[in-house]
């Protein structure tokens, strides 16, 4: 016996096509298909990965400085076309 997992998507049309090359030929074969929906699993950011709470309120609109400027960006260099 030999036992084959993997997953697959089925369509709007609810379909499940199967396509397993399992190398054997020219026999007869009991064939079990066990369906079962996959859940992804929530995956949690590490704690130091994560923003503080309340990061954004405190930072959003808090500069206090002079206005910020943009300095000129110069000219856009123009370079040969590839062929």
């Amino acid at each position: 016996m030999k036992s084959v997992s993997f997953r697959s998507h089925v369509g709007a049309d609810g379909i499940l096509n199967l396509q397993v090359p399992i190398g054997i030929t020219n026999t007869e074969l009991e064939v079990m298909v066990i369906i079962q929906p996959f859940a992804k699993p929530e995956i949690e950011k590490p704690e130091h990965t994560r923003w503080m709470a309340g990061f954004f309120d405190e930072v959003i609109g808090s500069w206090e400085g002079e206005p910020l400027v943009r300095s000129e960006q110069g000219e856009y260099e123009m370079r040969e076309e590839l062929k």
